[in-house]
């Protein structure tokens, strides 16, 4: 556009420059027509000045933005920056806190293999005594089972033992009644009235009565009521049964005595 115009006032120059003498219709007809030319050359530029001014006032505007943003960018690159460090520190800790973790956990993991080893040593001894305990449980309850039928057993030998001592006092006692009978029937009654003979010595007669009343008192304080001797048998247990079966036998010997004497002394 420039060129244009430099072209056209060079030639609207040299038209004026010529002399009215020499300046024809053509020439008059080239000048107007340059003029037009100039005159839309003239509108043109200003209008491209203007849009020159606009764009030039959009680029500064565009420019202005872009520094702004360019300026924000950069406060946001540095704080982007700042929070990366901070990040990296952070990292940086919690790394350092991993392999913190890492060794305890290593720690912990070789506590934990060691506490169960001793686990499974307690395990194995705790079922070790368990099998001994059970053991040990079997052997008592089957000595337990055979002292249970042993005292089974002495039971019953004591009670069959009870059973013969009531038995033998019994006939003690049936014996002691058929002697005291037979002490009570005077010797004539049973055997018949006696021949009269010369007076024997009266120290014949006094000293077998004296016997036979002792024995007689003897007898009563030495044979205890029955449900004392019971009660004696049961509390006093297997030597009770022997005693009671040799105070058994000292009566029947006492109680067989006195006839004897009787007689001699008859």
């Amino acid at each position: 556009y420039d060129a244009l115009i430099t072209a056209a006032f060079k030639k609207v120059s040299l038209l004026f420059a010529l002399p009215l003498s020499l300046q024809t219709p053509a020439a008059m007809g080239e000048e107007s027509r340059l003029s037009h030319q100039i005159q839309s050359v003239e509108r043109s530029v200003a209008f491209l000045r203007q849009e020159h001014l606009t764009l030039l006032h959009g680029l500064h505007l565009e420019i202005l933005s872009l520094q702004k943003r360019c300026s924000e960018l950069l406060e946001e690159e540095e704080m982007l920056e700042a929070r990366c460090k901070e990040l990296e520190t952070r990292l940086d800790e919690q790394e350092y806190t991993l392999g913190e973790f890492r060794k305890e956990l290593g720690h912990k993991g070789a506590l934990v293999g060691a506490l169960r080893a001793n686990l499974k040593e307690k395990e194995r001894h705790f079922l070790e005594e368990l099998k001994r305990r059970s053991h040990c449980s079997t052997v008592l309850n089957t000595e337990l089972q055979k002292q249970t039928e042993a005292a089974a057993y002495l039971s019953f030998q004591l009670h069959a033992a009870k059973q013969k001592l009531q038995g033998v006092q019994l006939g003690a006692e049936v014996s002691s009644r058929v002697e005291r009978a037979r002490e009570c029937v005077p010797i004539e009654k049973v055997l018949g009235p006696a021949e009269p003979t010369a007076m024997p010595d009266p120290a014949l007669f006094l000293q077998p009565r004296r016997h036979r009343a002792r024995s007689r008192h003897t007898v009563a304080q030495r044979q205890p009521p029955l449900g004392l001797e019971r009660d004696h048998q049961e509390e006093g247990g297997g030597e009770g049964v022997v005693e009671v079966h040799d105070e058994a036998t000292r009566l029947m010997s006492s109680a067989a005595a006195p006839p004897a004497a009787q007689t001699n002394a008859d």
